[in-house]
């Protein structure tokens, strides 16, 4: 997994805006395959609270939160 991409996928998903499978697939240069893998991964091994949303066409938080990958003091 590369913590680039997951950052690109959390950011898009915060502002609602990740489009379908397909679509976040080409936006963050992999395959659709790899979209559902690190969705499942910031799902399940994030503990993230992370839903489908067919009114907005994006995957969506389901309350507020964050993910963090940088160093902290």
């Amino acid at each position: 997994m590369d913590i680039r991409k997951i950052m690109l996928i959390h950011k898009l998903i915060k502002a609602s805006c990740t489009g379908k499978p397909k679509e976040l697939a080409s936006i963050v240069g992999v395959s659709e395959r790899t979209i559902y893998n690190y969705i499942r991964f910031i799902k399940k091994d994030l503990n993230a609270p992370l839903k489908w949303n067919a009114n907005k066409v994006s995957y969506v938080y389901e309350k507020f939160g964050d993910i963090n990958f940088d160093w902290r003091d």
